[in-house]
């Protein structure tokens, strides 16, 4: 389990969770972007809740392992939306190109491509 430090607060929750969280956010803030994302954790009492956080440029997470006796939490499709959304976010990709008679360049030639800033 891992405990994300946010907004002067402390979430429980799993380690792949927390993982994939911390990435996507440095993807939002590259992109000078942000996001609201609800995330599995578990409360003082040990039972599992959800919290929802903002996340984005000015985001100060920080994540820690921690011990405890208490289940891992495990969100397979969240973790896998995160990294799909951390990917799209940190991919570059080319604006795509006009023929001369308007339509769409499919000639698989980048030469001519916008590509987008990397910041």
């Amino acid at each position: 389990m891992d405990r994300i430090h946010y907004a002067g607060g402390e979430l429980l929750t799993g380690s792949a969770i927390a993982d994939a969280v911390i990435e996507y956010a440095a993807a939002l803030a590259s992109q000078r972007t942000a996001a609201s994302i609800d995330i599995p954790i578990r409360a003082a009492d040990g039972t599992t809740a959800h919290a929802q956080l903002l996340i984005g440029p000015a985001s100060q997470l920080l994540s820690e392992p921690v011990e405890t006796d208490q289940d891992e939490l495990q969100d397979e499709d969240l973790v896998t939306r995160l990294r799909a959304a951390t990917t799209a976010l940190s991919t570059a990709r080319p604006l795509v190109g006009r023929s001369d008679n308007g339509g769409l360049d499919d000639s698989g030639d980048t030469d001519d491509l916008e590509w987008p800033p990397i910041r």
